[in-house]
């Protein structure tokens, strides 16, 4: 294809992709699962060629910044909450499905030794980051979403490793056990996260302070769109999971957003990366699609028909969602035994909350610890235990019951990186084509058939998410007189000035107090330039507040970024009416 033909296609493209996530909702149907009809459609016209698309362009040029935009919307707070279930979900379930599915490939097709099978069965076993989109749009427990979008971010480095293991031992002719390779494996994986964790923490890191330095949103988001693939790059070449240091990146800039961000930059931020969500997962699935025609054609060629591939795609999703259900069925069970464990575990929090303010209270004895460090290790304390108590109320107002077990089972589906990762798979392989096209067949399938039986499920089980949201309202109510007071403790402060360094009128301050105690008042126009400035000082004082309260466990993710972006709404306005005098 030439420049003209390229440019044209990439055109229609987005203009499908545009129309299909508009009209697909209307019509019942989620967009990617949409797009996936409509490519295959356009894929058996027999005017159109077989399309190939280069699996490094998925796994180098799509899939980093997908990943690194879902990570910079993750609730940070939440995933660590639950990172052990999300941690299980992303490594040894995906372990145990590879082994599962290699020994069911490697009985059925006979010319497989059990490396290939297992190379296979790791990549059948991830779930896919894009394709939990249309969990979002079902409005389930947010907890729910927070394990599926967690597992999905997570669970491609397991499953790359496992993919890099058994080629590598499969290319070498290796007739080892597992037994004999698990240290290998073992090592492998190791290595890749720890290089992922510090490349992707590293380049998170400087991603912010170059980013505030500049202070400037339209350069800040140029900078933010080569971030995913400079994390992942370097990490990629030192034998790490450059997707995973993608998500970290993503996860240290999104938590770091709020303190070094400018609200142009955040809202510039969002609005971009959701632009490029749009396009990108669109053109996934699009392409899942359109590469029918090609799989089909290599698969002609080969002695397995298609009947063959389609009964081992079959027999595979089936297997994959047997063991994901005994393996949820355990996770459940493991959360059902630490609530029980959680009763007692909040009486010795309550015990040592109250030593710790009888502590606090009482005068300090001769030693040579200085006052202000004792009540400043009081303090830490106190944060600790609170922030404890938060995770266990959390617990408490979110329990996972064997309904959203169900949804965390059939949500599950698989999707592009399955399909990319099997076109990896060495042009030698014995049977590659039936290989890749298993692949396909259960992407697509599980797709099709979960996808689009999601949404009745959820109706069927009837889940009731309604006293969740009802936390929320409550929450964004404290959170909103927290601000309050910390704007009004502001103003009591000596030191509050303007940001160019100047201080306020004694009459303005005053003026502003008596504000924060009646209610509103919307007619803005006579407000003086002194009075917009005062209240950007004290939008100031409460982001700080905001921040701090972060840090305590005490609220949600999704209620501080709502809090944060009101804050941002005000200042933004505020910023108007300056530059407009």
């Amino acid at each position: 294809m030439g420049p003209t033909e390229i440019v044209l296609a990439a055109i229609l493209g987005v203009l499908v992709i545009t129309l299909a996530t508009a009209l697909a909702p209307r019509l019942g149907i989620a967009g990617p699962l949409a797009l996936v009809i409509i490519g295959i459609g356009v894929s058996l016209l027999p005017f159109v060629p077989p399309i190939e698309v280069d699996p490094e362009l998925i796994l180098v040029g799509v899939l980093p910044p997908l990943l690194y935009s879902a990570a910079v919307s993750m609730p940070a707070i939440e995933f660590r909450r639950d990172f052990r279930p999300i941690a299980g979900l992303s490594v040894l379930l995906v372990v145990v499905s590879a082994v599962v599915l290699a020994l069911f490939f490697q009985a059925v097709i006979p010319s497989l030794n059990f490396f290939l099978a297992l190379a296979l069965g790791a990549i059948l076993s991830p779930t896919d980051a894009v394709a939990t989109s249309i969990v979002k749009r079902l409005g389930i427990s947010r907890r729910v979403v927070t394990l599926l979008e967690g597992e999905s971010l997570l669970n491609d480095a397991t499953s790359l490793v496992i993919l890099r293991t058994a080629v590598a031992a499969a290319a070498i002719g290796a007739s080892a056990t597992t037994t004999v390779e698990a240290p290998d494996f073992v090592g492998s994986f190791l290595w890749g996260v720890l290089v992922a964790l510090v490349v992707g923490g590293i380049i998170g890191w400087l991603n912010l302070r170059l980013r505030a330095a500049l202070s400037h949103s339209a350069a800040g988001t140029a900078i933010g769109f080569i971030v995913p693939f400079a994390a992942y790059l370097p990490t990629e070449e030192l034998g790490g999971s450059g997707l995973v240091a993608a998500v970290v990146a993503g996860i240290v800039t999104g938590q770091g957003s709020a303190r070094w961000f400018t609200p142009e930059q955040r809202l510039s931020n969002e609005l971009n990366w959701r632009t490029i969500e749009l396009v990108l997962e669109g053109a996934v699935f699009l392409l899942m699609g359109l590469e029918l025609k090609e799989i089909l054609l290599d698969l002609r060629e080969s002695p397995q028909g298609i009947g063959q591939g389609v009964g081992l795609a079959a027999v595979a999703l089936v297997i994959i969602l047997a063991v994901r259900s005994v393996y949820v069925a355990f996770l459940l069970w493991l959360q059902g035994r630490r609530a029980r464990r959680r009763g007692r575990r909040r009486e010795r929090l309550d015990d040592a909350q109250q030593r710790l303010d009888a502590a606090a209270e009482r005068p300090p004895r001769l030693s040579r610890t200085d006052p202000e460090v004792r009540q400043s290790r009081i303090g830490a304390a106190r944060a600790r235990v609170s922030r404890m108590m938060a995770d266990l109320d959390y617990y408490q107002a979110t329990p996972l019951g064997w309904k959203h077990g169900t949804i965390i089972v059939w949500a599950g589906m698989r999707g592009v990186v399955t399909l990319a990762a099997a076109q990896t798979l060495p042009r030698d392989s014995p049977d590659r084509a039936l290989l890749v096209f298993v692949a396909f067949a259960v992407a697509v399938g599980s797709l099709m058939l979960q996808g689009f039986t999601l949404r009745a499920l959820v109706r069927m089980l009837r889940l009731d998410d309604s006293a969740q949201d009802a936390i929320t309202r409550e929450e964004q109510t404290r959170i909103d007189d927290a601000l309050r007071l910390a704007a009004a403790s502001a103003l009591q402060e000596p030191g509050l000035r303007r940001r160019d360094g100047s201080p306020f009128p004694e009459h303005l301050v005053e003026r502003v107090g008596r504000r924060l105690t009646e209610p509103p008042d919307d007619d803005t126009t006579a407000l003086a330039r002194d009075l917009l400035e005062l209240r950007m000082a004290l939008i100031d004082a409460m982001r700080a507040r905001l921040e701090e309260l972060s840090h305590g466990g005490e609220y949600s993710t999704a209620a501080l970024r709502h809090a944060l972006a009101e804050l941002d709404a005000d200042e933004l306005s505020l910023q108007l009416r300056l530059d407009g005098e």
